[in-house]
């Protein structure tokens, strides 16, 4: 019998999208596009669709840390994405784990506000996110709205991003990818990395008319997927960045909705 070679395993830690377009979900098509086994603590049940959440039940702390237990347990991972925590209890378990377990490259997609408008984050968590689990993160990859609620300032323009993953390293001591894939008026997505030493300017065509639930959690999805294959940082940002585009220019169709098509780099590994 052939010796089999061991797949790269990466955690997400997140709520599960019942419309399969974010969350969990979204988080294990990445994984699995990229070659890398997922695993997975689920936090919160989501009642969603791609237009609306219709409903929230939160797991309680202790499960979520069996969850992760068992996973460190068995089946260790080379890299973890945060997505959906919800609560400052979620957030204070999950922070406790990794402050006892260091090591592990931890992506934190600080994940707050539907794209429907849903609130994803208790208003009392955001102080437990901020002061218990970013200063644990390797990387942060907070969108335009999110940024504000971090830094205090709504990024307008690259400089203003620039300025806010400065702001964010300076805080937490993590590297920060501030998404703009919202500022108006510009004719590319623009995105900034850095991380103390080194900054990238990450720029690719507005995909127009494609619907962009769950590209948040793919894109981090992507950025510990190629972490747990053994990419610098920085190189598994730029990777995952042409991943998210080109899973939005291609997207596909699923009902009446636009729908992320993460397996297009099938046979690119």
């Amino acid at each position: 019998m052939r010796a089999l070679e061991p797949l790269p395993i990466a955690l997400t830690i997140a709520g599960s999208d019942s419309g399969g377009g974010a969350g969990i979900q979204a988080d294990l098509k990445t994984f699995a596009a990229l070659g890398v086994h997922g695993t997975s603590a689920i936090t919160c049940l989501t009642a969603q669709n791609p237009r609306r959440v219709l409903g929230i039940q939160a797991c309680s702390p202790d499960m979520v840390r069996r969850q992760i237990q068992a996973v460190f347990d068995e089946l260790r991972p080379t890299a973890v994405k945060t997505g959906m925590l919800y609560s400052a209890a979620i957030i204070r378990t999950v922070a406790t784990f990794f402050r006892r377990n260091p090591g592990t490259p931890l992506v934190v997609d600080p994940v707050m506000v539907a794209t429907s408008g849903a609130r994803l984050l208790e208003a009392g968590a955001i102080k437990a996110l901020c002061t218990e689990l970013l200063p644990l993160a390797t990387l942060i990859t907070p969108n335009l709205h999110e940024t504000k609620l971090l830094t205090a300032r709504l990024p307008r323009s690259p400089e203003d991003l620039r300025a806010a993953a400065r702001d964010l390293h300076r805080s937490y001591g993590c590297a920060a990818l501030i998404k703009g894939g919202h500022l108006r008026g510009f004719s590319e997505a623009v995105d900034i990395f850095y991380d103390g030493k080194q900054e990238l300017l990450l720029t690719a065509p507005f995909v127009r008319g494609a619907n962009t639930h769950g590209t948040g959690c793919t894109y981090s999805a992507a950025i510990a997927g190629y972490l747990a294959r053994g990419l610098s940082l920085g190189a598994a940002v730029s990777e995952a960045k042409e991943f998210i585009t080109q899973a939005i220019a291609r997207s596909q169709r699923a009902a009446r909705h636009s729908v992320l098509n993460s397996f297009w780099a099938l046979g690119k590994r």
